[in-house]
C-alpha cells in the first residue's frame, strides 16, 4: 500500500479516537502503535548478491515485497558468475546514504559481502545464519545490512532471520557506546 494510503488510515484513525470515550493516555498508546507499524512497513530494502546468492535473493525479495517492504534489487539478475564486491557496494552505499533503512545482502558464505559492505565508515553488517545471531545483531551492534550465506543456510530459516533483523530494535544503553567506539 503506497504511503498516502496509510496516511489516509491514520487520518480516520485520528477521527475515530476523537470521537469516542477512550482515555487520552489509550489514545495516545494506540496513534503510538499504529504509527510503529506504518514505520515497519514503509520500510525500504537494498538487496543484492552475486551469483552464489541469486538462488536465496530472488525468493527473498519476493517475500520482502509480500512482507509490505519497498526493496530495491543491485542484482545479480541470474546465477551467472559475478563478483559479489560489484552488489555488496551499491547496497552498502545506499543504506549508509540513508536512501535505504536497511539492507540485506547474499553470497555462497555470506563473508565476501559482509567483509565488502562493512569497508563503508556507516555501515554495520552482520553475517547471520540463524535467528538468535539475527536478533544479536539488531540489539546489541545496530547492524544496519544482514548478509547471508546461500550455501549453509535453508531459505525458510533465511526469511525468519531477515525478518527477526528488520523488526529488532536496537536496545542502546551501553551498546551505543561500543557501537560509537567502531569507526576509525
Amino acid at each position: 500500500m503506497p504511503c498516502h494510503g496509510y496516511l489516509r488510515k491514520y487520518l480516520v484513525l485520528l477521527s475515530l479516537l476523537s470521537k469516542t470515550s477512550v482515555p487520552l493516555q489509550d489514545r495516545t498508546t494506540i496513534t503510538k502503535t499504529f504509527l510503529n507499524i506504518v514505520l515497519f512497513m514503509a520500510k525500504k530494502i537494498a538487496i543484492g548478491g552475486d551469483h552464489a546468492g541469486f538462488s536465496l535473493k530472488h525468493p527473498l525479495v519476493e517475500w520482502l515485497i509480500q512482507q509490505g517492504y519497498e526493496v530495491k534489487d543491485f542484482g545479480t539478475y541470474s546465477a551467472d558468475s559475478a563478483d559479489y564486491a560489484d552488489f555488496a557496494h551499491p547496497v552498502a552505499l545506499a543504506v549508509e546514504s540513508g536512501e535505504f533503512d536497511a539492507g540485506v545482502l547474499v553470497c555462497g558464505s555470506g563473508q565476501g559481502v559482509a567483509i565488502t559492505a562493512n569497508k563503508h565508515q556507516g555501515i554495520r553488517a552482520a553475517l547471520v545464519w540463524d535467528t538468535p545471531l539475527a536478533a544479536l545483531s539488531r540489539q546489541h551492534n545496530d547492524a544496519n545490512i544482514i548478509c547471508l550465506p546461500a550455501r549453509f543456510i535453508a531459505q525458510e530459516t533465511a526469511f525468519e532471520c531477515v525478518n527477526i533483523f528488520l523488526t529488532t530494535e536496537f536496545e542502546s544503553g551501553r551498546h551505543a557506546i561500543r557501537v560509537g567506539k567502531i569507526a576509525c
